[in-house]
């Protein structure tokens, strides 16, 4: 089972409740695709096993065989080619590597070249019962997406995969949320945190993933994050209060239940929620 945890914005806490998700229901993997800045680490403090770079296809221009006829620059949908008179300049960050340059040209003057884009990481979290992958972006890279593509082939099959996706509402997240079987929105109760939980909501509902919510900090003095969510049929999971002991253990990066073993309950029943709502759904689609 897939599940991936993501937030319409940064600093909700979302890589914290993947953590300890993770180290709640075990055995599980616990997979960080926030790859432009994982910090996953920091909470599980894994050992690595295994390290492989992830390389991607840039296009090779040989100016013998070009005539400058401009179709790469035409069908290159990211911009990542200048066709000129007597010249071709590629823009490597800005390339997703998708081939179509290559594919198109006339004269067959593109070759495909391998680049590095970034690396994946594997080992073990705590205890071999809590598995650790991570995926991080080399510096100056364009685009996201393509790595956490990668990072997402390393899902465990049989087991309990938690994907912790990168903040906001862009290609990235949509890459790391799409085709899992359940989301879990990260929340705070804050108006910055309701605004951009309604953008992540309608990514998801675009994506057709069962998902519910967790407001983070919460504060019983801000209702209209719950408001919301009743009025939208939406899911509450769980709610953690505005703790500082809570605080302090992060800062010190103890996952919170390690230092409060009564919140792993609460996680272990938030997972067996979306469990049963993914049964359900598998139930009603057999039918």
């Amino acid at each position: 089972m897939n599940i991936s945890i993501a937030s319409g914005k940064g600093g909700t806490g979302k890589t914290t409740v993947a953590v300890n998700l993770a180290l709640s229901v075990q055995p599980s993997v616990y997979i960080d695709c926030d790859v432009e800045e994982p910090n996953g680490h920091i909470l599980l403090k894994p050992k690595i096993t295994s390290t492989k770079f992830i390389t991607k296809k840039l296009p090779s221009i040989d100016l013998n065989k070009c005539n400058f006829c401009g179709k790469c620059s035409e069908v290159c949908e990211f911009n990542a080619i200048i066709a000129l008179r007597s010249d071709v300049i590629v823009f490597e960050e800005m390339c997703h590597g998708c081939g179509v340059c290559s594919y198109f040209c006339p004269t067959k003057a593109i070759e495909e070249v391998e680049k590095n884009m970034g690396e994946i990481r594997k080992g073990f979290a705590k205890t071999e019962l809590t598995k650790f992958i991570e995926g991080e972006l080399n510096i100056g890279e364009m685009s996201a997406a393509p790595l956490i593509k990668q990072v997402r082939k390393e899902e465990l099959e049989n087991a309990v995969n938690f994907i912790d996706a990168p903040p906001g509402t862009s290609c990235s997240m949509v890459a790391a949320v799409k085709d899992t079987d359940y989301c879990i929105l990260v929340t705070e109760s804050t108006p910055f945190g309701l605004n951009d939980l309604k953008l992540a909501v309608n990514v998801i509902h675009s994506l057709d993933v069962l998902f519910g919510v967790i407001i983070n900090k919460y504060d019983k003095n801000f209702p209209a994050v719950e408001e919301y969510c009743l009025a939208q049929n939406i899911t509450v999971l769980l709610t953690l209060p505005f703790d500082r002991k809570i605080a302090e253990s992060y800062s010190r990066g103890v996952p919170p239940v390690c230092a409060f073993p009564e919140l792993k309950e609460k996680f272990r029943n938030v997972f067996d929620r979306i469990h049963s709502s993914f049964l359900l759904k598998e139930v009603i689609l057999n039918r």
